[in-house]
């Protein structure tokens, strides 16, 4: 099993590198198009390259993709991306004394048994601190910092009682950067696809809220109840919890040797001033998870405007007490 994964492994690092390497081809190749179209001179590492040259007229049907466009050809959920939904196994220990005979086949027996993903969740006394997201079968993993967690049962005037199994829309609000779209596509990806929305009795009554706040992603659950044609009533049933991302690099949880594609990191001048999550432009998007039967597809385009109402009560349901009295930038909806 571990030669098996190791060769899998190897294989997809080398179809990734060839993606890489026709994501270069092609932007070179749109260069140069562009370079005959508007009679401009081409660089000159571009115009010396005679093997381009020659293979140009070859390559004229082939569309000229970047290499984020390449990458998202074949990232690590486009095969199952709105078609299955994910199957996640959450860590859990009834004796410390066991942890290590228990975490030492955890990942070769979750792999083995198809799973989609693991959480591994961190705490100190028996308050959360930490979560690990690992993504099967070849990462990415990413861990995150987790402040001011509060369960279910200690939110106040929460909504009791069997939670709800209706799958949740998704709320993403100042992830404009790429390391924000990075960590958009990782955290949908944990929630099970919705069917497409073909009336108004399948719109749900739950939504999940991830704002981005100076690098702190606010979480929070909400159940909604809709009260006329343009109107719902929000009830947050919990948790709630304040997310910080501080790593993200390739592989399984196993696996320590994995690229970095990112880290946190607290030793630049400018690092605690430095907002890596969010780009300054004049965009807001909302995204819910895939819909099953067609893959990479999101959005909230054929739902009722009482959808639109609802994302701009749960923002508001984030005050200045949700942060422990810090500083909160009330976002204001601009769905009419």
């Amino acid at each position: 099993m571990i030669r098996k994964q190791a060769r899998q492994r190897r294989d997809y690092l080398y179809r990734r590198a060839l993606t890489l390497r026709d994501a270069e081809i092609s932007e070179k190749r749109a260069k140069l198009r562009a370079s005959l179209a508007s009679g401009k001179p081409l660089d000159p590492s571009i115009a010396n390259d005679k093997k381009l040259r020659e293979d140009y007229k070859y390559d004229e049907s082939r569309p000229d993709l970047t290499a984020n466009e390449e990458l998202d050809l074949d990232d690590e959920y486009a095969q199952l991306s709105g078609i299955v939904d994910p199957r996640i196994v959450d860590t859990n220990l009834d004796s410390f004394k066991s942890r290590k005979s228990h975490f030492a086949n955890l990942i070769t027996s979750a792999q083995a048994s198809g799973l989609s993903d693991i959480i591994l969740l961190h705490e100190h006394r028996g308050t959360p601190t930490a979560l690990t997201l690992s993504h099967f079968p070849h990462g990415p993993t990413i861990s995150f910092s987790l402040h001011n967690v509060v369960l279910r049962h200690d939110i106040p005037n929460s909504s009791r009682g069997t939670v709800s199994e209706s799958y949740p829309h998704l709320i993403f609000e100042g992830f404009t950067s790429r390391l924000g779209l990075r960590i958009v596509k990782i955290l949908k990806h944990i929630f099970p696809p919705r069917e497409a929305i073909t009336n108004k009795t399948k719109i749900g009554n739950r939504v999940v809220t991830f704002k981005n706040i100076e690098d702190s992603i606010e979480v929070r659950h909400h159940v909604f109840v809709k009260t006329g044609y343009q109107s719902v009533e929000l009830a947050e049933v919990g948790p709630r919890m304040t997310m910080r991302c501080f790593e993200i690099r390739g592989g399984t949880l196993e696996n320590k040797d994995g690229d970095v594609e990112w880290r946190m990191n607290q030793y630049t001048r400018t690092s605690k001033k430095k907002d890596y999550l969010y780009l300054v432009i004049n965009s807001s998007f909302f995204v819910q998870p895939p819909v099953m039967g067609d893959a990479n597809k999101s959005g909230l385009g054929n739902e009722p405007n009482c959808i639109a109402k609802l994302f701009y009560l749960s923002f508001n349901h984030l005050g200045a007490n949700d942060r422990g009295g810090a500083r909160f930038h009330l976002w204001r909806s601009r769905v009419s």
